[in-house]
């Protein structure tokens, strides 16, 4: 692990965390309501507890009221059932001025703690005053090699939301 910095993106800012300040996981067990008509989990019960969970992390970090302002990425890689235990774990990832960029990380857990990953999505919360406008948020301090590649990634993905706003998409 290298030293902690803060990114370069952000030393304008006086407020920097740290990811872990705000990592935060949550645990379900699925039940009858849950399922779809196929018996695994319904897909939209999911992005429910993801956007909640990017909405606690980015509102642990920006100390402020949020918003979800998109879902970049959900990859639905395998089902759950019934009795399954569903574990998210969301961080922050990127931060710009106003926009949070939460990565959350869904599993299945069985009942000896082995999970394997099922989803996987990226959010942009944006923190906003009383009355709805954008706010500051305070920047990210980089403690891991991993916590790096993540902001490197959020980076790019920031570029490519930025150009298809222009782009009209």
């Amino acid at each position: 692990m290298e030293k902690s910095t803060a990114v370069k993106d952000t030393d304008y800012k006086e407020n920097v965390k740290r990811v872990q300040d705000s990592k935060t996981e949550q645990v379900y067990v699925i039940r009858p309501q849950h399922i779809n008509p196929q018996g695994r989990l319904f897909g939209g019960c999911l992005v429910q507890w993801i956007d909640e969970m990017a909405g606690i992390v980015s509102r642990r970090h920006s100390e402020k009221m949020i918003t979800t302002a998109m879902i970049d990425s959900l990859d639905f890689k395998e089902g759950a059932y019934q009795n399954d235990m569903i574990v998210l774990v969301g961080r922050l990832t990127y931060v710009g001025r106003t926009s949070m960029e939460v990565r959350v990380d869904t599993y299945v857990e069985d009942l000896q703690g082995q999970r394997r990953s099922i989803n996987q999505a990226y959010l942009v919360m944006v923190a906003v005053d009383e009355k709805g406008h954008p706010v500051e948020v305070p920047g990210i301090v980089i403690e891991s090699e991993e916590e790096r590649e993540e902001w490197l990634g959020g980076q790019k993905r920031y570029q490519l939301r930025k150009q298809r706003r222009i782009e009209g998409f």
